[in-house]
């Protein structure tokens, strides 16, 4: 089976993530797509607990068909490093790595790339206003006419949360529903 790896810190998942997902199935890049929440952050960033995230990423997988939450960072305690879950990846599946155009720039320094390089296919989404550049060997870029580009950022969602205005369109109705009724994100 061909899988895509989608990870983040989910810090709340949202209707990006999805459309993301959607489009990597729906144009045959993967057979699947797990959302992948990471449990430490590198580099290190305030987050939502855990348990929280990985609720709301549960709700979000469970919009899509082809989609699950892997908990595979959170089960062995990693530090938010992608190299580090290519020995807890399960065999006998080819896997690539969904990142956003916004990561090329900054690409070479993440650890290990060269090796991740070979061991992982990349996936490049376009993001708006960011060029699909450089594109290295093992990169692959999604540049589908039918591609919808969809900016909505974790970082927004938090900041509307916090200033009292609706989140509505931007996250799965269940995911909203969550952070309502958890309170997560309100000003302390």
């Amino acid at each position: 089976m061909r899988i895509a790896l989608l990870g983040g810190s989910f810090n709340p998942p949202h209707n990006g993530h999805l459309s993301v997902a959607r489009q990597v199935i729906a144009f045959g890049y993967a057979d699947q797509v797990w959302f992948l929440p990471n449990y430490g952050q590198s580099p290190p960033k305030d987050v939502a607990l855990i348990e929280d995230r990985l609720a709301m990423t549960r709700l979000l997988a469970e919009e899509l068909p082809g989609t699950r939450v892997s908990t595979i960072e959170i089960d062995n305690k990693l530090d938010g490093e992608t190299i580090r879950i290519l020995p807890f990846l399960p065999k006998g599946h080819e896997y690539s790595f969904i990142i956003g155009s916004d990561q090329l720039p900054g690409f070479t320094k993440w650890l290990d790339w060269q090796t991740l390089l070979k061991s992982l296919r990349f996936l490049v989404f376009p993001r708006r206003e960011y060029p699909m550049e450089p594109i290295y060997k093992g990169m692959i870029t999604m540049n589908d006419e039918r591609l919808t580009v969809i900016d909505i950022s974790s970082t927004e969602i938090r900041s509307r949360i916090r200033k009292g205005e609706s989140i509505t369109g931007m996250v799965p109705p269940k995911v909203e529903q969550y952070l309502r009724e958890k309170d997560t994100f309100q000003v302390d």
